[in-house]
């Protein structure tokens, strides 16, 4: 299938977290090829009656690492000509290619051995535990008759056994049936017994669908375009079900039985809620905007996820468009939790898939059933990430018309940390995808929350309750922009604005350093899980300034030591794409740069990822006096559409980035990235989630303002054993404090 092939061409579909282990697997490597080369040569060859020198040691070249590495993954064991070779082409000498070989193997034997060791040291703690419960049910029996303890001489072995058997079966019942009320929103009084659990005789339950779902809806009824979800009756069972949580017995029937229901009762919700005409939704008089009908929601939905807490309010948007994607490539994203935080890289931080209920039908994603995590967020440290744990179900309707529906779910979470999934629901939200001609389809999206708005700060409070900041014109602006920079690079002819001469696997390499590097700006902005960071809390910071630190040590993709993020966010009376043109602009960068030495910059590489020249990634250099000046490139990735703007950038030697665009691995770049999010103010009328910024594509009016962040990561100290001082702070507090007042005094506002 050609769709999903296209989609992992920049993440390349591995595993975030393996590709973590994997960099580090690869610097402490070449850091063990450095020790070694510190020791060959003449240190090593060196007389008894010759004082001993200091060791040099000596640090590997990104391209030597690279080939070294390339070559190890095909013959880890190389023959002395192949070794000899190798020297030869990489300007080594043959002792510390033959060295570098014999560490790396063992720095693998190693990893694998300590691997083993986890996972046997996990499975003995489990046994150890189990072993426990046995002796204490064992050693307190319980007497049927009085319900007072038992003596053990009194009964036979078996049927004290049984005994502890009943008790915990009574238990699960009760268990499951709290569970069933806190679902359903209704309590399941007629089970008596574990004998009364339900069974499910069914997989195609979640392919076809099942009459009476949730107690007052009816599934036998047609549905949108026509489509009718059937009658469960009596289908045969399906392999490949495995049951959620790891629970085990009547309680996995009953569960997953709840779990079923709830999600039919959301897709049935959702294909009613996506119907082109419906009371659910009023046209504004312009008939551009689309306000959700909360009372007619009420009359039709019974909540399928229990009552609205207390304090929360709801957003709810539509959105419909067209992308560059065909409906099975797109279902084929939206159900990996890598791909699809690839697809939307700067909404969500962080995405696993906790658990797979049901695999699909046929080998089909089509009542495909699984548990994730995500933490959704928004370009601004002023507003929490979302983190929500929901079930994911993939359903075909009709040939070329898929449905993918999302809904929260609580279950199985650990009780010390239920409080950080509790600021927001959400509700049932999802897309429906339509194939159209030339590998296009139609997607309509939707989305529906519930959360706390006594966490969001008050400047931010008029976006989110428009629907902009986290509404479906974000999700199918963001899927349309990434699209089309994935046509792109698949592309075999270069953009006329590209007037480099990049190869194509250079093109890609420097796309992926760019990624990097946006996503590691995102991260430092919004504080998500995606990586390690601790928050400061210091008292001449206003609450406006968000300020974090991280120690690195073995990331190769980050400068050794102590790494400072600081970020915050202002309302600066322009709008969005006047401000986008002046911040990208690399002839006015000397205007608002404190760094650029007060010169302007000129664009060295120019890589078009969208029909609009603002969506690129382009390489700077400033013009400097003298060739000595011009050591260091500037990296910036700028894109726009109708949801936010971003100008991102990091300073990249030119050594690391002749390996990047001749094709070489960009995860041995160091950088740490600065920049800008623009959002609209959540005031103007342009910023209307169906109105004509949607539709337009930008803001080109003068009218309004604009939501600015900014964000800057230094390296304070090259040490990560060094203490963070006080004076480290104040310096990026003026320093992100300064910029803004260059860029108002540039554009000429208060």
């Amino acid at each position: 299938m050609e769709g999903p092939s296209e989609m992992g061409l920049i993440g390349e579909n591995f595993d975030a977290g393996l590709m973590g282990r994997m960099r580090d697997d690869e610097y402490e490597s070449r850091s063990g090829s450095d020790n070694f080369e510190g020791v060959s040569g003449d240190d090593q060859d060196g007389g008894d009656d010759q004082p001993q020198r200091k060791k040099r040691y000596h640090r590997h070249t990104p391209h030597q690492i690279q080939e070294l590495e390339a070559f190890f993954k095909e013959c880890p064991h190389p023959d002395e000509k192949q070794r000899l070779d190798l020297s030869k082409r990489l300007s080594l000498e043959n002792k510390q290619v033959k060295f570098w070989f014999q560490n790396r193997r063992t720095q693998m034997k190693t990893q694998l051995e300590r691997h083993e060791n986890i996972m046997l040291r996990q499975e003995n703690e489990k046994l150890r535990a189990e072993n426990s419960l046995m002796k204490d049910a064992m050693s307190n029996p319980v007497c049927n008759n009085c319900g007072g303890p038992a003596i053990p001489g009194q009964i036979s072995f078996e049927e004290h056994q049984i005994r502890i058997e009943n008790a915990r079966l009574k238990d699960e019942l009760n268990r499951i049936c709290a569970l069933a009320n806190k679902f359903l929103g209704k309590p399941i009084s007629s089970l008596t017994s574990p004998m009364a659990l339900p069974t499910s005789n069914s997989g195609l339950e979640l392919a076809i669908g099942r009459n009476g779902i949730g107690g007052s809806t009816t599934l036998g009824t047609p549905l949108p375009m026509g489509l009718d979800l059937g009658d469960l009756g009596t289908q045969p069972a399906l392999p490949g079900i495995r049951p959620p949580f790891g629970l085990m017995g009547n309680e996995v029937q009953l569960e997953r039985s709840m779990l079923i229901d709830l999600a039919l009762a959301a897709m049935e919700e959702l294909l009613k809620m996506t119907q082109a005409e419906t009371p659910l939704w009023i046209k504004s008089l312009d008939g551009e905007k689309e306000v959700f009908n909360h009372e007619e929601y009420a009359r039709l939905f019974s909540p399928c996820i229990g009552p609205k807490p207390t304090g929360y309010v709801t957003e709810a948007t539509r959105e419909t468009g067209i992308v560059i994607i065909n409906s099975l490539a797109l279902v084929e994203t939206l159900m990996d939790a890598n791909r699809w935080a690839e697809m939307f890289p700067s909404m969500i931080a962080r995405a696993i898939n906790l658990d797979v209920i049901s695999n699909g039908m046929g080998g089909t994603r089509n009542g495909s059933l699984q548990l994730m995590h995500a933490e959704v967020q928004l370009l601004s440290p002023l507003v929490p990430v979302r983190q929500v744990r929901f079930l994911r179900f993939c359903k075909q309707h009709a040939e070329g018309v898929w449905a993918v529906v999302d809904v929260s779910i609580d279950i199985g979470h650990d009780a010390a940390n239920a409080q950080a999934f509790m600021s927001c629901r959400r509700l049932p939200s999802g897309c429906i995808v339509q194939d159209m001609p030339n590998g296009y389809s139609k997607v309509t999206w939707l989305e529906h929350w519930e959360y706390d708005e006594s966490v969001v700060h008050q400047l931010y409070r008029p976006l989110l309750s428009s629907g902009v900041g986290f509404g479906a014109h974000r999700w199918i602006a963001t899927l349309q922009r990434q699209c089309e920079c994935l046509a792109i690079l698949m592309s075999s002819s270069i953009s006329s604005d590209d007037h480099t001469a990049l190869s194509q696997a250079g093109r890609r390499s420097m796309l992926k350093l760019a990624q990097r590097m946006t996503s590691n700006f995102c991260s430092g902005v919004c504080a998500s899980s995606a990586r390690k960071w601790d928050s400061l809390h210091i008292g001449t910071l206003g609450d406006d300034m968000k300020v974090m630190t991280r120690k690195n040590v073995d990331d190769p993709g980050e400068p050794p030591g102590i790494v400072l993020s600081a970020a915050t966010s202002v309302w600066v009376p322009v709008s969005r794409q006047r401000l986008f043109d002046f911040l990208r602009d690399e002839r006015l960068r000397s205007e608002w740069d404190i760094l650029s030495n007060g010169g302007p910059m000129q664009e060295m590489v120019h890589i078009a990822k969208g029909q609009g020249h603002g969506n690129c990634v382009s390489l700077l250099r400033a013009n400097a006096v003298n060739a000595n000046d011009s050591s260091m490139l500037i990296l910036q990735e700028t894109w726009m559409d109708a949801s936010c703007s971003v100008v991102v950038y990091a300073p990249v030697d030119v050594q690391s980035l002749n390996v990047v665009m001749s094709g070489g691995d960009s995860a041995y770049v160091a950088l740490l990235p600065s920049g800008f999010a623009i959002l609209p103010d959540g005031h103007s009328n342009n910023n209307s989630c169906n109105g004509s910024l949607i539709k337009g594509g930008g803001d080109n009016g003068d009218g309004g303002g604009s939501l600015l962040t900014v964000g800057f990561q230094i390296l304070v100290n090259s040490l990560p054993t060094a203490k963070l001082t006080v004076e480290s702070v104040d310096t990026v507090n003026n320093l992100i404090s300064c910029t803004i007042q260059k860029i108002k005094a540039a554009l000429r506002v208060a």
